[in-house]
């Protein structure tokens, strides 16, 4: 039996409907990612990153060339003290705001399921920052953070002895 064209264009708008009600938070996150993404340059990655590590990777990037400590200071997997994920920010933020605005490449290190290595390369000025991401709980979702637990200058800007100058050396797999 055909079903009358008024009632099937109903069924439809009723269908369309309860979908985009039901997609208006992934709708503002996407206008936020296409803003940032479009206002940004693109990150260059060697490695093997999860959506989600790459992702949060990404948007640690983007925090620190605008500058924006306090949205940045908000993508902390554990807070670990008072005023450590924001003094963390205010020292990334310092130290590495000219390079992120540039060409960056992130070396996502070992496998990523849940959480991973990245190491960033700031190609404008030179340096390399190393980042530890992972999934973590919040309001019943699984979402990427970032460690922050470098409040003092010195430690925000050290590199460890087994990060390689420049990305692929090691084959994206970690050394100690």
């Amino acid at each position: 039996m055909a079903v009358p064209v008024p009632r099937a264009a109903l069924v439809c708008a009723l269908a369309l409907c309860s979908l985009t009600a039901c997609s208006a938070e992934q709708d503002t996150e996407g206008m936020n990612y296409t803003g940032d993404y479009s206002s940004h340059q693109p990150l260059s990655v060697v490695g093997y990153p999860s959506t989600g590590s790459l992702g949060i990777a990404q948007e640690v990037v983007w925090r620190i060339a605008d500058g924006d400590v306090d949205r940045l200071a908000s993508l902390v997997s554990d807070k670990q003290g008072e005023d450590i994920p924001e003094k963390t920010a205010e020292n990334w933020v310092a130290a590495f705001r000219k390079g992120a605005g540039g060409k960056v490449t992130a070396e996502f290190y070992d496998e990523g399921s849940y959480r991973q290595t990245v190491v960033l390369y700031l190609h404008e000025t030179g340096q390399i920052k190393e980042l530890y991401v992972r999934a973590v709980l919040l309001d019943g979702k699984e979402v990427w953070r970032v460690g922050m637990a470098e409040p003092g200058p010195a430690e925000a800007t050290a590199v460890e002895p087994w990060i390689p100058k420049t990305p692929g050396e090691l084959g994206s797999k970690v050394v100690r």
